[in-house]
């Protein structure tokens, strides 16, 4: 009886992967801040607000497709309901921003000001920690965290999965949107939160506060990609990956998919909430039409368009799409919905592995024409020295979907 060898487990980037990743943190934290406070204005070098505000919201944008992956490239899940999370997350910043503002509102009083519009006394139950940076960095991760876990336990274990489950959660997401519109839940009805002005007692709108925090979104981008990397390469991984392509299977092989699909989905839910916190100060606003249906399927079109199970690739997408729309909705704000649509469809049609993917297959056709290359260049000198074809060596090449 053979011996089964399981794969090894290789390193967690390659000496080329940890050269780009501490190039990229290099660009973040160091040299994009240099650009915008140091360089004088008229400089072609100079980094504008209007780009710091656009390319950190497109990193918390990132977060949420790097999220996307790693529960619908890697589980096979395909989530609509992951603007949620999202919202979860900023309207808990929301809170914490509103609280901050003080006495400085409209009315002057120490309630937000659509509270005092709307005759309340006192502050609701559920606003009672929002005055304390640290529990709001907690319920950051808690609440997204805990109603993915509830959703989550009741759905898995009754076996939803595919369409089915993609239908639940867009569901569950225009539920919530309709809840936070209505005024007497306490969180600011159709406006929402804004007119933010410190965090920490520090001004908001200032070039140094938004650096900092356009730095921390690039770095908690930059770390939610090596632990995802980490988690993917690790058993727990592999068992995800195997859920995806075969999950009966994996249950006869003596795994509970259960207790894997919902660690990934509650990790997913809190990154996407940690990337709807970081957006909310840099943005200036949150309200519920973050949750709409449009919001989370976009979600999924940036992991489609920069290729699903490859985690650098969803980052791709948000980037190119998001950069396109910033740019199409002003020289063409009725068509952007058409291109959002066309651009979906020409993915799922003509680049089922999206861009990273046709990059790989040209990097494996240009290896392929290479070896071919090599052999017609070796027979063509063994003929000239009356070597028979036969006798040569085989050249070796390396197999598709040999390096991930």
């Amino acid at each position: 009886m053979s011996k089964v060898v399981l794969p090894t487990k290789g390193p967690l980037l390659t000496g080329k992967g940890w050269t780009v990743f501490f190039v990229a943190l290099i660009v973040v934290c160091a040299v994009a801040p240099m650009l915008n406070l140091l360089v004088p204005r008229e400089s072609m070098f100079y980094m504008s607000d209007y780009a710091v505000a656009l390319v950190g919201k497109i990193m918390c944008y990132a977060i949420c497709a790097l999220a996307m992956d790693l529960i619908w490239g890697y589980t096979g899940i395909l989530s609509l309901g992951h603007g949620m999370f999202f919202a979860l997350g900023g309207y808990m910043m929301g809170m914490y921003l509103m609280r901050q503002i003080g006495r400085d509102g409209n009315y002057k009083s120490d309630l937000p000001d659509f509270m005092v519009f709307l005759d309340w006394k006192t502050l609701p139950w559920h606003w009672t920690f929002s005055d304390s940076f640290v529990m709001t960095l907690i319920l950051i991760v808690v609440v997204p965290g805990l109603i993915a876990f509830v959703f989550g336990f009741f759905a898995f274990r009754s076996r939803i999965k595919g369409v089915y489950f993609s239908i639940i959660t867009q569901a569950m997401t225009f539920a919530a949107m309709l809840l936070f519109f209505r005024n007497e839940t306490g969180f600011g009805g159709n406006n929402g939160f804004t007119d933010f002005k410190r965090i920490l007692g520090i001004p908001i709108a200032t070039q140094e506060m938004r650096m900092t925090l356009f730095a921390l979104t690039g770095a908690t981008l930059l770390g939610f990609f090596l632990f995802s990397k980490w988690l993917i390469g690790s058993k727990f991984g592999r068992v995800l990956q195997a859920i995806r392509d075969a999950e009966t299977r994996v249950m006869f092989s003596g795994y509970n998919p259960l207790p894997y699909k919902l660690t990934i989905w509650v990790i997913s839910a809190i990154m996407c909430g940690v990337a709807g916190a970081l957006y909310v100060p840099q943005v200036g606003i949150i309200n519920p039409s973050e949750m709409s249906a449009a919001n989370s399927i976009e979600i999924a079109v940036w992991a489609a368009v920069g290729g699903r199970a490859t985690l650098i690739g969803p980052i791709i997408g948000a980037f190119i799409v998001n950069g396109a729309k910033s740019w199409l909705t002003v020289a063409y704000p009725e068509y952007w919905l058409y291109f959002l649509g066309a651009l979906f469809i020409a993915v799922t049609l003509f680049l089922p592995n999206g861009i990273v993917g046709l990059v790989r297959k040209w990097r494996s056709k240009g290896k392929n024409t290479l070896s071919d290359g090599r052999l017609e260049a070796q027979r063509a000198l063994a003929a000239s020295e009356g070597v028979e074809p036969s006798a040569l060596p085989p050249i070796a090449v390396e197999p598709k979907g040999a390096r991930a």
